[in-house]
């Protein structure tokens, strides 16, 4: 998102009271778009609270791109290896299982008792876990995710 189109906001609050994240944390997307402008908020703990559910960008009445620009800020924080301990853990399961939340034989079970069939996901298929890998380590996201 380009700096101009963020200094369009006129803070009239539609993003914050629409976000759903924010009844029940410390959210407030209105504030996190209004301090990107003037300083690195990188450590910021709200920024990851965030679920992109895009609801203050479909709502914004000026067109802002708001869940983009929270990515990207996301983006710039794990470059410079701030990453939250639980989502380091996440993506510490994708590497190692290739799911970031995988599958256990208990919802397996679980699955085939409903008349499920396993997912059709690297859990099924194993040979495609080292293909997952491989693109993982080719992007360096397992570098970014390292402590």
């Amino acid at each position: 998102m380009k700096k101009s189109e963020i200094l369009t906001c006129f803070q009239c609050g539609t993003c914050t009271g629409s976000c759903p994240s924010g009844r029940y944390t410390s959210l407030n997307v209105r504030r996190i778009i209004k301090d990107s402008i003037q300083k690195d908020i990188s450590d910021e703990l709200e920024l990851w609270m965030c679920t992109t559910c895009y609801n203050c960008q479909e709502r914004c009445p000026r067109g802002i791109k708001i869940t983009d620009e929270i990515l990207k800020l996301r983006s710039i924080a794990v470059k410079k290896g701030k990453v939250l301990p639980a989502h380091r853990a996440v993506c510490r399961y994708l590497i190692e299982t290739g799911h970031a939340i995988p599958i256990d034989e208990m919802h397996i079970s679980i699955r085939e008792q409903i008349g499920l069939a396993e997912p059709e996901t690297v859990h099924k298929y194993k040979k495609a876990l080292n293909d997952v890998k491989t693109l993982l380590k080719s992007t360096g996201f397992d570098e970014l995710i390292k402590e």
